[in-house]
């Protein structure tokens, strides 16, 4: 198996476990689909049945914009050794941080994709 489809595969099971994980999500909903998104594209470059470069970069200034948009007006962590929320500003840092991954994730695709 070549780099491409190892790093693609391994992004697409990470994606598909942020899908899982929203599932308690208060608002699964959105969640679900963000992350599904990503899923899909990792697996379009694994497939080798990907778009054009271009939409991986379009997806990852939406995914920073998204999580630029997303970060908490007051930087509270994200308690990684516990899942219970103290603040919404908790909450908002971990979706910022997924989306940041999400973003990182698309522009490794982008590069990927020949």
């Amino acid at each position: 198996m070549s780099l491409k489809k190892v790093v693609s595969l391994f992004l697409a099971i990470m994606f598909l476990y942020f899908v899982v994980v929203q599932y308690n999500d208060p608002d699964p909903e959105l969640w679900m689909p963000i992350y599904g998104i990503a899923v899909a594209a990792s697996l379009s470059i694994f497939f080798g049945k990907a778009p054009n470069r271009y939409v991986f970069f379009i997806l990852a200034g939406a995914y920073f914009l998204a999580a630029f948009q997303q970060w908490p007006p007051k930087y509270e962590g994200v308690f990684w050794g516990e899942m219970a929320m103290r603040s919404i500003n908790i909450e908002l840092a971990r979706e910022s941080l997924g989306l940041a991954i999400s973003a990182i994730g698309m522009i490794i695709l982008g590069f990927l994709r020949n």
